[in-house]
């Protein structure tokens, strides 16, 4: 065990301190120039991923240290605002059907000057495509997180035939191997995913980077502070306020 532990952990800090070499040599500026321009229009950031790329949407959206205008948009919004039922949200057959797109879209509370940023690992899957499709074809600009490894190795799943990859304005690719997996264990298997911890470093590097961004214009970034500080849901509901019915904090 201690040293499959030493492995995953080179594993881990391996793709960080590349994510991070590329960050510092602005391979992120082109994401942070879309979300700092949506924010300074007076839009917000809508976030959306599927399965365990929900937690990218979550790191974006509504965190300690993140950015206020933005807005995560999930599947269960279809069951809890719209005509789906329940059942359905069992198994990935709800994430793999692109009609589910239209009513997920117009259930969204989406502003003109949104800019959008989709998570998928394998970015093939019908609801992830045809967000992305819906998103451009309504005008927004679109950041795609994915594994460039991966989405080149299987199959689209979309009618379009199209990947998030080639979907998206930007793309960055989340350094996650095939399968996500980065050990095989002795009798066979693989263990180690690092896609959500990869993503979740790349959120956090949109973040700090458009923060950043706008804080060298001479204006204060709007970000939240921790409710559970005295002062925090104060200060929170202040800015929260100014994008009030365009973003939701669901629990």
């Amino acid at each position: 065990m201690p040293e499959l532990v030493g492995s995953y952990l080179l594993e881990v800090s391996s793709r960080l301190e590349a994510l991070a070499a590329e960050a510092d040599a602005g391979a992120l500026d082109g994401a942070v120039d879309l979300i700092a321009a949506a924010i300074e229009a007076g839009g917000v950031v809508q976030a959306f991923g599927t399965g365990h790329s929900e937690a990218f949407a979550m790191e974006i959206a509504g965190r300690a240290g993140g950015l206020i205008p933005t807005n995560k948009i999930a599947l269960r919004d279809v069951v809890l605002r719209g005509s789906r039922n329940a059942g359905e949200l069992k198994g990935s057959s709800l994430e793999r059907d692109p009609a589910v797109v239209e009513e997920l879209f117009d259930l969204s509370p989406v502003g003109e000057h949104d800019v959008f940023i989709i998570a998928s690992n394998s970015g093939v899957n019908g609801s992830i495509v045809g967000l992305a499709l819906l998103a451009k074809s309504r005008g927004h600009r679109l950041i795609a997180v994915t594994s460039l490894e991966h989405t080149a190795a299987v199959e689209p799943k979309h009618p379009s035939g199209l990947r998030l990859s080639e979907i998206a304005d930007v793309v960055i690719d989340n350094k996650a191997p095939f399968g996500d997996t980065t050990l095989e264990l002795p009798g066979g298997g693989g263990v180690g995913a690092v896609s959500s911890i990869t993503a979740a470093f790349i959120a956090q590097l949109l973040t700090i980077g458009t923060a950043e961004r706008i804080g060298a214009t001479g204006k204060v970034p709007p970000i939240y502070i921790s409710a559970n500080i005295p002062g925090g849901d104060e200060h929170n509901q202040v800015l929260e306020d100014l994008y009030k019915n365009r973003i939701r904090r669901d629990a």
